[in-house]
């Protein structure tokens, strides 16, 4: 972080300019404030593949090319006191995602657990920010979402399975709470994009071509990936050396979770095309799950005892040549400290996309500090 040699934009700059855009859009102002929000999450948190990246490639094109629909009409498909079904019908990923957690929080409140599984929806940016609505209300949140097929099965060179993360937020007795918000691959889309950009190679070992072989060149391998001629390796590698099937298995497990509780599309049928290679929406399953910690033996407690146990990972002996053992969740807290009255560092391709979008929409009333 101290080496940071991009320009910071101010946090509320880049919001102000997201939720415009999102509004010319065609997206309602309250639903674009809210995606702009979960975008800055990221950046805040230091995720920068699901960050300002990518506002423009997954959401700005998507809603140009008629395939995400900005004005999002949510239905709801069935509902009991502990769960319900929500229809999301091609809009916005996150705003039929708020509505699905606070509908866990609601139940989870009179019930003590509450879930809640979405059908045709979209990208719903950084998982860590559905879990972490349930966090701030001392409730455990879980939730996952399928994606366009990526992961090979293990002994497989197939992209089937999405990056899929299955993601846990818990609350402590610390400034910051538990949050483990990964991919079930060894690498996701967002990183090797970011990478792209950047101009750095993917590192060997987390992506397999049809033949066997690693590849490592980030641009090309996005072209692969689309065109099925390359695939990610699931969280642990290629094959069972590094227990690869564990990824796999997890893969698995939300890619049932989140399609196969709403009666959703799953594995090929994710990839956003019909059989004609003509581009329609994705279809995305999500899932979340909300627990209420005062149901159990009492959200003080709860935290105090989750907080005990972080700290004491984090004080056990270090390997070494080692400063420091992290627990999940503190790393982003680290970066947003930095990072709050600095803002958003941005690279020179996003730096681009904003002044051609800015340009294209006649938002004159921004300008950006690296511009000067």
């Amino acid at each position: 972080m101290k080496n940071e040699t991009r320009p910071f934009v101010p946090w509320k700059l880049v919001d102000d300019f997201m939720t415009a855009v999102f509004v010319k859009l065609g997206v309602p102002e309250e639903d674009a404030r809210l995606c702009s929000d979960v975008l800055q999450e990221s950046d805040r948190w230091g995720i920068e593949s699901h960050g300002s990246n990518r506002f423009k490639p997954i959401y700005v094109d998507r809603i140009r090319s008629g395939i995400l629909n900005p004005v999002t009409k949510i239905d709801v498909i069935k509902e009991t006191p502990t769960t319900a079904v929500l229809d999301a019908n091609d809009g916005m990923g996150m705003v039929a995602s708020k509505q699905a957690m606070n509908m866990c929080i609601e139940k989870a409140h009179n019930y003590g657990m509450g879930m809640v599984a979405v059908r045709n929806s979209s990208h719903y940016g950084i998982a860590g920010y559905w879990a972490n609505l349930a966090v701030k209300e001392n409730m455990i949140g879980i939730t996952g979402t399928n994606a366009r097929p990526s992961i090979a099965p293990t002994f497989g060179v197939e992209n089937m399975l999405g990056t899929n993360p299955l993601t846990f937020g818990m609350p402590t007795d610390e400034d910051f709470p538990f949050m483990l918000d990964c991919a079930t691959s060894i690498i996701q889309n967002g990183r090797i994009e970011y990478y792209a950009r950047i101009g750095k190679d993917t590192p060997e070992g987390m992506v397999i071509g049809r033949d066997g072989s690693a590849l490592t060149d980030s641009a090309q391998i996005i072209k692969d990936l689309r065109s099925e001629k390359a695939a990610l390796a699931p969280l642990g590698g290629i094959g069972e050396l590094f227990a690869g099937y564990k990824g796999y298995g997890y893969a698995t497990v939300v890619e049932l979770l989140c399609a196969a509780l709403q009666s959703g599309i799953f594995l090929k049928d994710l990839n956003g095309k019909n059989e004609d290679g003509t581009i329609r929406p994705y279809h995305l399953g999500h899932f979340f799950i909300a627990i209420d910690t005062e149901a159990f033996m009492g959200a003080e407690a709860f935290k105090k005892t989750a907080g005990d146990i972080l700290r004491k990972l984090r004080s056990s002996q270090k390997a070494p040549g080692q400063e420091r053992i992290y627990t999940a969740g503190e790393k982003e807290h680290d970066v947003w400290l930095y990072r709050k009255d600095k803002g958003v560092p941005m690279t020179e391709a996003v730096q681009k996309e904003f002044v051609q979008l800015r340009d294209e929409l006649g938002l004159t009333q921004f300008r950006f500090p690296f511009e000067a």
